[in-house]
C-alpha cells in the first residue's frame, strides 16, 4: 500500500481554492491551527484512484511569495521547510480561468522552488460565457506542467484532477524561469557561497522574513566573499522578478488563451454599478440585513419551540422515570436544562451562519467589504478592517486571528480592540430569549418588532465597534500609512456543497465549544444551587411549613415555597445576594446577577445559567421561556423582566467583554496583557453606565 500523498492547495483570494477543497474532501476535513500560529488551518482526507490516499492542506489565500502578512508567511514557511509533517509531495495551485494571468505569477513562483506542480484552472464553465478559449497543450508544453480543467460547480474535472495527484511523480520539477536572470552576477555569488541549497529558496530566505531548514538571513552574513544587498535594492530586484515572470506569463498567454468579448456575456459590470453605489450600495445592502433577521425568526420560531417543550418534556421524564436522588436531580436539573438553554438556539444560529456563506458564496460579500472602505477611512481604518469586524458577527475569536492581513499595526491593533463590539453568534442566544421576553410581538411594513430589534443590536455593536476606532485613532500616537486593496470576485450561484459545508462546521463547533463551557458550568452551578450552609437551607421544609401554617396552601404551592427558600439559602443564592447590591441598580436580581458572571467564561452561558438555576426545584413540565416570563420582581413588583430591565440587560451584553477565549485571544495578538485588560475593564465599565442609564430612564 503506498503512503499517504501530501497535497498543498494553494492559490489567490476568491479562486475556488475552498471549493476544490471541499469536492476533494467532502466531510473528510478538519479545522484547526498552525503549531504556535492562530492561522486558521483547514486539512482533510482525499480517496484517490487505486487505493491511494491524499492529505489535503488548505493553505491561506496569497497573491505571490513575497509576503506582506502573517497568513501568506504560512505559506512560504510550509513551502521552503521539507522537514514539515505537512509540507507536500505535490502542490495544487488553483487558478480562475478569468484571472490566469495575475494567478499564474504565483504558480511559476511554486514551479522554481523544484515542487511537482499542478495547475487546476477553475470555473472552466464559464470560458465560454466569457469568451476565453485555452490551448491546454501549448500551456502545459509551456508551463512545464499538467493542467486540469475543473468545474467545481459543475463537478467537472475532480476526478482528473485527482488522477493527476496520484501521478505527481510523473510532473516535471523544471523551474518556468531561471532566476540568475534577475541580476546574474549576484546570483553566481550566491550560488558559490551556498552550492548545496537550491537558488530560489535563497532568494526567497533573503528578501522574507522567513526561514528554512538550518539557514536564515543570518547565516549570509557569516559568509566570506557574500555581502546581502540593502533592503531597497533587494525590493528593486523583487520588483524586477515581478516584471520578468510577468514577461514569462504575457509570452506564453500570447498563444495559448484567446479571450473574444465580443461573444462574452457578462452583467458583472452592471451589477457593481448598483451595488457598490454610494447611495443604492448602502440601501440594498440595508434591505438584505432586514430580510436576513426578519428570515431568522419566521423561519425557526417552529424549530425553537419544538426543541423548547422536547427538553422540558425530557426533563420531566427523567424526574419521572428514574429513581429519586441526586443523580437524577443532577441529569434533570443540571444537564438537560442547561444543555436545553443553548440547542434550543440552533436553528437561529444556522440560519445565520447560512446567509452569511450564502453572502460570501456569491460574491457580493466583497463588494460589502469596497462599500464600507469608504466609512472605514473616516474612523482610521481601511476596508481591510470591515472582514474581520463581520466576521466577527460568527466569533471574535477568528476574526481578531483574521487581522493578520492588515500590515499597518496600528490599524491592526485598533481593529483588535474594537472588533469584539461586533455582534457574535454567542450573544444571540442572549439577545433572541430577552427579546422574545421584552419586545411585543407586531409589525411595520411587514417587518416584525423583534426582527428590528435584533437588527437594531447588531448595528448598535458595529456602530460602538467604529467610534472606539475613532476615539483610539486620536488617542494612539502610532505613524501608519496603508493602501486598501480588495479583489472583486465574480457573480455566482452559491454551491449549495459550499454553503452546507460552511453551515455544519460552523454550528457544529459554535454547539460542541459551547457545549462543552456549559455542560461543565452546569453541573457546577446545579451543585451550588442544590446545596448550601446553615440552618436556613437545611431546615427549609420546617421553616416555610410554620411561616405559611395559617394559609390553606396546596402541596404544590407549598413545595414550590420550599424549594424558592432553598435555592435563595444554596451556596449559589448566597453569592447571589452577595453581589446583588451592584446590580440592583440595573433592574436585576441576584439569579441574573449570577448568571451574569458565569457568563463571563462565555457570553451564550447566561441562557443556560438561568435555565439550570430555573430548574432547581422544579416537578413541573415548564419551558425555560416561561419560567423568565414568570419571575417577580421582589421590590417593584410585576414581571422581572419587563422593558426597562429587558433593554438594560440587552445593552450590558452589547458593550461588555464577557468572553475569556477573546481575551486570551486578544493576549497572543498583541503578545501582551496590557490591551485585554484594557477591553475587560473599559468595555464592563461602559456597558455597566449604559445599562443603568437605560433601566433608570425607562422604569
Amino acid at each position: 500500500m503506498s503512503k499517504q500523498i501530501n497535497v498543498a492547495l494553494i492559490g489567490n483570494p476568491n479562486t475556488g481554492k475552498t471549493s476544490v477543497f471541499n469536492a476533494l474532501t467532502g466531510l473528510n476535513q478538519k479545522v484547526g491551527n498552525y503549531p504556535g500560529i492562530t492561522v486558521e488551518k483547514k486539512e482533510g482526507i482525499c480517496k484517490l484512484p487505486r487505493g491511494v490516499k491524499a492529505h489535503i492542506i488548505d493553505l491561506p489565500g496569497t497573491y505571490s511569495l513575497n509576503a506582506s502578512s502573517l497568513d501568506e508567511n504560512v505559506v512560504i514557511e510550509l513551502l521552503l521547510n521539507k522537514n514539515d509533517k505537512d509540507f507536500p509531495d505535490v502542490a495544487v495551485v488553483v487558478t480562475d480561468v478569468e484571472n490566469l494571468k495575475r494567478n499564474l505569477l504565483l504558480f511559476t513562483q511554486i514551479k522554481d522552488l523544484e515542487i511537482p506542480t499542478i495547475l487546476a484552472i477553475n470555473m472552466s464553465d464559464r470560458m465560454k460565457y466569457k469568451g476565453i478559449s485555452l490551448d491546454i497543450d501549448y500551456l502545459e508544453k509551456q508551463l512545464e506542467t499538467k493542467i486540469a480543467l475543473i468545474s467545481t460547480r459543475k463537478s467537472k474535472g475532480i476526478d482528473n484532477l485527482k488522477e493527476l495527484i496520484t501521478n505527481y511523480k510523473e510532473l516535471s520539477k523544471k523551474p518556468c524561469m531561471n532566476a540568475s536572470l534577475i541580476d546574474e552576477s549576484y546570483f553566481n555569488n550566491l550560488r558559490k557561497a551556498f552550492p548545496n541549497q537550491l537558488l530560489y529558496k535563497l532568494w526567497l530566505v533573503i528578501t522574507q522574513d522567513v526561514n528554512f531548514g538550518k539557514t536564515d538571513r543570518k547565516t549570509f552574513d557569516k559568509v566570506e566573499d557574500f555581502k546581502t544587498k540593502s533592503k531597497t535594492d533587494l525590493k528593486r530586484l523583487q520588483q524586477k522578478e515581478t516584471i520578468k515572470r510577468y514577461q514569462f506569463i504575457n509570452d506564453t498567454l500570447k498563444k495559448g488563451q484567446t479571450i473574444d468579448l465580443n461573444s462574452a456575456k457578462d452583467l458583472r459590470i452592471k451589477l457593481d454599478r448598483v451595488l457598490t453605489h454610494k447611495v443604492w450600495g448602502y440601501l440594498i445592502f440595508g434591505i438584505i440585513l432586514l430580510t436576513i433577521f426578519q428570515a431568522i425568526y419566521d423561519w425557526s420560531s417552529i424549530p425553537m419551540d419544538f426543541i423548547d417543550s422536547s427538553f422540558a418534556a425530557l426533563s420531566e421524564w427523567v424526574k419521572n422515570t428514574l429513581p429519586e436522588g441526586a443523580f437524577t436531580n443532577l441529569l434533570a436539573e443540571g444537564i438537560i436544562s442547561g444543555l436545553g438553554g443553548i440547542v434550543i438556539f440552533i436553528p437561529q444560529i444556522a440560519f445565520l451562519f447560512l446567509f452569511i456563506a450564502i453572502l460570501e458564496e456569491s460574491g457580493y460579500m466583497s463588494r460589502v467589504v469596497f462599500l464600507m472602505d469608504r466609512i472605514m477611512r473616516r474612523f482610521g481604518l481601511s476596508g481591510k478592517s470591515v472582514v474581520p469586524l463581520i466576521s466577527g458577527t460568527a466569533c471574535a475569536i477568528p476574526a481578531i486571528m483574521a487581522t493578520r492581513n492588515i500590515e499597518s499595526w496600528k490599524e491592526r491593533l485598533i481593529t483588535i480592540l474594537v472588533t469584539p463590539f461586533t455582534t457574535c453568534s454567542a450573544r444571540l442566544p442572549v439577545y433572541l430569549i430577552i427579546i422574545s421576553l421584552v419586545i411585543p410581538e407586531g409589525r411595520i411594513l411587514g417587518l416584525s418588532y423583534q426582527a428590528l430589534t435584533l437588527m437594531l443590536l447588531y448595528l448598535i455593536g458595529f456602530g460602538a465597534a467604529v467610534g472606539s476606532a475613532w476615539i483610539l485613532n486620536k488617542i494612539l500616537k502610532i505613524k501608519s500609512k496603508t493602501f486598501f486593496v480588495v479583489e472583486m470576485p465574480n457573480y455566482k450561484l452559491p454551491m449549495f456543497k459550499n454553503v452546507a459545508l460552511t453551515v455544519l462546521e460552523k454550528t457544529k463547533s459554535f454547539v460542541f465549544g459551547a457545549g462543552k463551557i456549559i455542560l461543565a458550568i452546569s453541573i457546577v452551578l446545579w451543585f451550588l444551587a442544590s446545596y448550601g450552609p446553615g440552618d436556613n437551607f437545611n431546615n427549609a421544609e420546617s421553616i416555610i411549613t410554620q411561616q405559611y401554617a395559617t394559609e390553606n396552601l396546596s402541596e404544590d404551592e407549598l413545595q414550590q415555597k420550599i424549594a424558592s427558600h432553598k435555592l435563595e439559602h444554596s451556596f449559589i443564592g448566597i453569592a447571589g445576594h452577595a453581589i446583588e447590591p451592584a446590580i440592583r441598580p440595573l433592574g436585576y436580581d441576584w439569579k441574573i446577577g449570577i448568571a451574569i458572571v458565569s457568563s463571563f467564561a462565555a457570553r451564550e452561558v447566561f441562557v443556560g445559567t438561568l435555565a439550570t438555576i430555573y430548574s432547581v426545584g422544579s416537578d413541573e413540565e415548564e419551558t425555560i421561556k416561561n419560567r423568565m416570563a414568570g419571575e417577580v420582581n421582589p421590590i417593584l413588583g410585576g414581571p422581572l423582566f419587563n422593558f426597562a430591565s429587558g433593554i438594560s440587560l440587552l445593552l450590558f451584553y452589547a458593550f461588555a467583554m464577557q468572553c475569556m477565549s477573546t481575551l486570551a485571544i486578544v493576549k497572543r495578538e498583541t503578545n501582551s496583557w496590557k490591551w485585554p485588560m484594557y477591553q475587560l475593564v473599559i468595555m464592563s465599565a461602559f456597558a455597566y453606565i449604559v445599562a443603568l442609564i437605560a433601566f433608570q430612564v425607562l422604569k
